[in-house]
């Protein structure tokens, strides 16, 4: 341990003596030994010091007390005189003055060098840097202990708590990860670190003052970013596996009794009712499907479908929309753009089935969070693999559109406003600014380029499906077919 003037004059073989009666610095630590026969070393002195002279300059009064108060101003600890040389005690001026100052002073005899005190406080000061440093070591092994027996972050940080002697949190964007403190930790009586991890999944490890960190921290930091990295990787893993169930189930490729054993597997229990909040970003974000989540979801089955993320949640409280505001709050913190679309509460696999379905309608609709709606027949028939729905709306709607591209027509436009005003030829003339024979023709052009008749019930029924399709996968990204035949070509 760093040793203090009280206890240097403790050690008989310096031989040294209290000359002065101030001991305001006496049991201070004393950082290093400064010998100077200066007459102003105040530029030399860092603080903590002890002063070792002789005295050699000081030969005056006024000189031993400027002397006494440069050192005293520079924050020296004490002044260890040297006499037998060019004094024979310590001068009654500067004792004076270090008095007045509150300084302490000890007589070094001629037989003590000077060299003997430095290498004493040096050799504490060794002995106090190797605890500090084994003390450091053994910190590291704990914690590095904890995170490897299984304990992870919360034991690490349990740990990193009890050697700092205060309360630790560690917060991910709108998620608070672990908190020791039932506060939430705040930049005015908490101390903040980030831990990089590379990724978006980002933390910030946060310390309540006071606290002596001895180097533990920046340790700490590195393990909590191996750790989060290593969590980012298990969730990956994890999803995809509860991606291929839910694919499996949402296609309905499953028996009932193979559905429930197989969602099981991964966490869902379809006996209770259950709610997809599905997450949808329009860039195709591929941090989507790894990022964290709330803490209010943590017990959520996340997976991953396609090239979104999907949450089911057991939902007997109407919780739904709350989690859902949530996840998009957390996921915009994140620097993810997503839509968030809720399914229904149901049970059983074909339940699970048909919130998805819900979820994924609600999200075309493009808030940030999007609540169920009655689910459309449209919808169904899209997510059914087996009818190629898509296909048929194309094969339908592509006469017009190849028409409208090459004569500059509105002909699909005129469709759409005349099934949306329920046929009212009207209607389309004023909604569109057209004279109603204008109207009547392009109706015509439509009936004799698609094969379909606007005017007849059925053919209204299929040309208006089509169009639904169409709006439908162009607010999921998909592309039409005839558009990838084209690219292709």
């Amino acid at each position: 341990m760093a040793i203090s003037l009280a206890a240097l004059l403790g050690v008989n073989s310096l031989k040294l003596s209290k000359a002065g009666v101030a001991e305001t610095t006496w049991h201070q630590d004393i950082n290093w030994v400064a010998v100077t026969e200066l007459e102003d070393p105040h530029r030399f002195i860092n603080g903590g010091e002890l002063v070792l002279t002789t005295g050699l300059r000081l030969r005056s009064a006024p000189e031993q007390r400027r002397f006494v108060r440069q050192v005293q101003r520079a924050g020296a600890v004490g002044i260890g005189f040297g006499v037998g040389l060019s004094h024979d005690t310590v001068p009654p001026a500067l004792l004076a003055e270090a008095n007045r100052w509150g300084l302490p002073v000890v007589e070094v005899p001629y037989e003590t060098p000077f060299i003997a005190i430095g290498k004493l406080v040096a050799d504490a000061q060794s002995a106090d840097h190797y605890a500090k440093l084994e003390k450091l070591i053994a910190g590291h092994q704990v914690l590095a202990r904890a995170l490897l027996t299984g304990g992870g972050l919360a034991e690490l940080l349990k740990n990193l708590g009890g050697m700092l002697r205060t309360e630790v949190a560690l917060s991910q964007f709108t998620a608070q990860l672990f908190n020791s403190s039932s506060d939430a930790p705040s930049a005015d009586t908490w101390s903040s670190y980030p831990v990089p991890t590379g990724r978006r999944d980002a933390c910030t490890l946060w310390v309540r003052q006071p606290f002596e960190d001895s180097g533990i921290i920046g340790y700490a930091q590195n393990l909590i970013s191996v750790e989060l990295n290593n969590m980012v990787k298990q969730r990956q893993a994890q999803r995809a596996l509860c991606g291929q169930v839910l694919e499996d189930v949402i296609h309905g490729a499953l028996e009932t009794s193979e559905a429930q054993r197989r969602l099981a597997g991964v966490g869902v229990n379809s006996t209770r009712k259950n709610v997809v909040l599905l997450a949808v970003s329009a860039a195709h974000n591929k941090a989507l499907v790894s990022t964290s989540v709330p803490r209010e979801l943590e017990n959520a089955v996340a997976a991953v479908v396609g090239k979104d993320l999907v949450l089911v949640v057991n939902d007997d409280g109407g919780r739904a929309p709350a989690l859902a505001r949530k996840l998009s709050d957390h996921l915009a913190e994140a620097g993810i753009h997503a839509t968030i679309g809720i399914g229904g509460a149901y049970t059983k696999p074909n339940g699970l089935r048909w919130s998805y379905f819900e979820a994924r309608d609600a999200a075309s609709h493009g808030l940030p969070v999007n609540e169920p709606e009655r689910l459309s027949l449209t919808s169904l028939l899209l997510a059914s693999e087996d009818v190629p729905l898509a296909d048929m709306a194309s094969e339908s709607l592509n006469p017009l559109r190849t028409f409208d591209a090459a004569h500059g027509s509105e002909l699909l436009a005129t469709l759409e406003s005349y099934l949306n005003n329920n046929g009212s030829v009207a209607a389309v003339a004023e909604e569109l600014t057209l004279h109603r024979n204008t109207v009547r023709y392009r109706l015509a052009q439509i009936t004799e380029l698609t094969g379909y008749d606007p005017a007849v019930t059925a053919d209204r029924v299929q040309l208006w499906l089509a169009l639904a399709v169409a709006r439908l996968s162009s607010r999921q990204g998909k592309q039409p077919p005839s558009a990838a035949k084209s690219g292709r070509d």
